[in-house]
């Protein structure tokens, strides 16, 4: 079921392989993905097509500099007839959420979406909300060097398990692309060939998928790797071992296996930690390159037997 759905998508977004097996991880693993790459490359059409193709609820944010946290949350609006507030909701109430261009809007509003990521409900009022379920934040961002973008906070970036840069198509693949549009064949004719409740219980059998205490302990290894690497500011996060947890178990299960090995953690580490690191001023003026840094130390790491 799970290739299927792999190589539906694909007919839909023209793109790397790679990309697509890691939405799907996240969205097995119960995890949120950033996307980055200049507009036009089918960040927006990548997430349209998984929706429509697991028969999700979708909503879109279009974030701008004036988009406000109620617009995300929702608010509460006085009822003249009942004399009672209700509820209004926001776009953050759909199963698969597109946060298109989130570093585009104030701090103030991306932070709109830190309790939704991590605890599955918004709280308006003092009223809590929960989220549908299965819940799932696809973002997406501009480089950070475009004007009018505002770089995502810390606490915002390590709520997303996994950043995905999303490059410009080969020759091929946007011939392919153009084909696609002159057959009429768009994110907006994808149809659904499994349904919430399959990505639900996909989800729990992800859940179920063994891994060693070993294998822990080698994501965790890792982890330390970059805490007690002087070229980053900080060291990733526990969350982040979390998520690379997660993250194994789901690219196991992509490939068919009940248990994680360790080829499993070293393949997704890249994708779920680099986004947490970030140079030291003087790194930056060496010019040392973040994701190399890295990829040595996964390379270091001792691979448990």
């Amino acid at each position: 079921m799970i290739y299927k759905l792999k190589e539906h998508i694909r007919e839909y977004f023209v793109g790397k392989e790679e990309i697509v097996e890691n939405v799907l991880i996240c969205l097995l693993s119960g995890g949120h993905i950033l996307l980055e790459g200049v507009p036009g490359v089918g960040k927006t059409t990548l997430a349209s097509a998984l929706a429509r193709s697991v028969a999700c609820d979708f909503g879109r944010i279009q974030f701008t500099p004036d988009t406000l946290p109620t617009d995300v949350m929702g608010t509460e609006i006085f009822n003249m007839k009942t004399g009672e507030f209700e509820y209004r909701e926001g776009a953050v109430m759909h199963q698969i959420v597109l946060a298109d261009e989130i570093n585009r809007t104030s701090p103030k509003t991306q932070a709109a979406l830190l309790e939704a990521m991590s605890e599955g409900q918004t709280t308006v009022g003092g009223v809590r909300h929960p989220l549908p379920k299965p819940f799932m934040v696809i973002a997406t961002q501009n480089p950070v060097e475009f004007m009018g973008t505002y770089p995502l906070p810390e606490a915002q970036i390590d709520r997303f398990m996994m950043k995905i840069t999303v490059d410009y198509p080969g020759e091929d693949e946007e011939l392919r692309m153009t084909k696609n549009m002159l057959a009429g064949k768009t994110a907006d004719t994808v149809e659904s060939i499994i349904t919430a409740e399959d990505v639900i219980r996909m989800q729990e059998q992800v859940s179920n998928v063994t891994i060693r205490d070993e294998v822990i302990r080698y994501a965790r290894d890792m982890a330390e790797m970059t805490r007690n690497e002087k070229r980053f500011v900080l060291g990733v996060s526990p969350r982040s071992v979390l998520a690379l947890v997660k993250a194994s178990q789901a690219k196991a299960f992509l490939a068919g296996r009940d248990y994680v090995k360790p080829d499993d953690v070293k393949a997704a580490a890249p994708f779920v930690l680099a986004h947490r690191l970030s140079l030291t001023s003087e790194a930056k003026i060496a010019k040392e390159d973040k994701d190399s840094i890295l990829r040595k130390l996964i390379h270091n790491t001792k691979i448990p037997l």
